[in-house]
């Protein structure tokens, strides 16, 4: 009993803090989101639509930013039908947490990290374009069967987003700063209240452990890595880092469980995306699986950094 109740108590408050920094991020966006809904309109989606190829690339840039609440924004933006799928995913991939603050504290060479972030970089790009070429083509097929009518503002989800919350956005003469903090305060309670039991969780169960399952059977050891790396909290990167570091598990099962590791990105998608839970699951399978392929390629590989 001792001990759970210490592991309840030292999980708390990097939880805390892992919440706290996501709340600027978080009401920037839900604000240039009220902002895009009532001065833009449907013009928003267009505007932004007109840079939706190059999304990818950019989101992968922005997602190697040592900071989780990109991945949470990113969630919120295409919940709301800002970005597109490849864009989202791409961010989720690159997304480094606390990676590259573990690595300066262990005094790692300055060429090692490069390699491991413009690896993360370079894998979701590719896979963020690669996800949009073939929603593209599903998409024409669509519209050619049902008529482009029927694709008419699919994506345009802001009213359906603040419908979802409650958040006030239809009310006469609302604040969008009202609205945003509304929106911020819901997520981050929900945020906070998965990232305390996943952090419960790992602490429970301990590094050591880890590391003996995943070396037990190195292809089994990258799909749970990739599932280590799926738990909403900073200590997932962490874990995964340090055990590489420690040289615990190989190249290709650290890669796989950073490339999933998106933060609490997943968290708020399936938050803000309520009413799409289908798809929601398609773009957890999808992240579960591109950080899959990519670990297991450079295990065949033998790949190192």
């Amino acid at each position: 009993m001792a001990l759970f109740l210490h592991t309840l108590w030292s999980a708390l408050p990097d939880t805390v803090v892992d919440t706290v920094k996501l709340i600027p991020f978080l009401f920037v966006t839900y604000l240039v989101m009220e902002w895009l809904e009532e001065k833009a309109k449907d013009q928003s989606i267009h505007l932004l639509g007109r840079f939706s190829a190059a999304g990818p690339l950019v989101g992968a840039a922005v997602g190697v930013v040592p900071q989780c609440g990109f991945s949470a924004a990113a969630a919120s933006l295409y919940s709301g039908g800002l970005i597109t799928a490849g864009t989202l995913i791409a961010i989720f991939l690159s997304t480094s947490d606390e990676m590259l603050p573990i690595l300066l504290s262990a005094q790692v060479s300055a060429a090692t990290i490069g390699k491991i972030l413009l690896a993360k970089f370079a894998l979701g790009a590719a896979s963020g374009f690669a996800i949009d070429g073939i929603y593209r083509l599903i998409r024409k097929r669509r519209a050619f069967i049902r008529g482009s009518a029927a694709l008419e503002n699919e994506e345009n989800r802001i009213h359906e987003l603040c419908e979802n919350d409650h958040c006030g956005c239809e009310d006469e003469g609302h604040s969008p700063v009202v609205s945003a903090l509304k929106h911020t305060g819901k997520i981050t309670l929900f945020i906070f209240i998965i990232t305390y039991i996943a952090a419960v969780l790992v602490e429970f169960f301990g590094e050591q452990s880890v590391a003996a399952f995943l070396q037990w059977n190195p292809v089994l050891g990258i799909l749970v890595s990739g599932l280590i790396g799926l738990i909403p909290n900073c200590g997932a990167s962490v874990l995964i880092t340090t055990l590489y570091l420690d040289q615990l598990i190989s190249a290709g099962q650290m890669m796989t469980g950073l490339l999933v590791g998106a933060g609490v990105g997943l968290l708020v998608l399936f938050r803000t995306n309520r009413r799409h839970m289908a798809t929601n699951f398609k773009l957890l399978a999808l992240t579960y699986a591109a950080g899959v392929f990519w670990g297991a390629l450079i295990e065949l590989l033998g790949m190192t950094f």
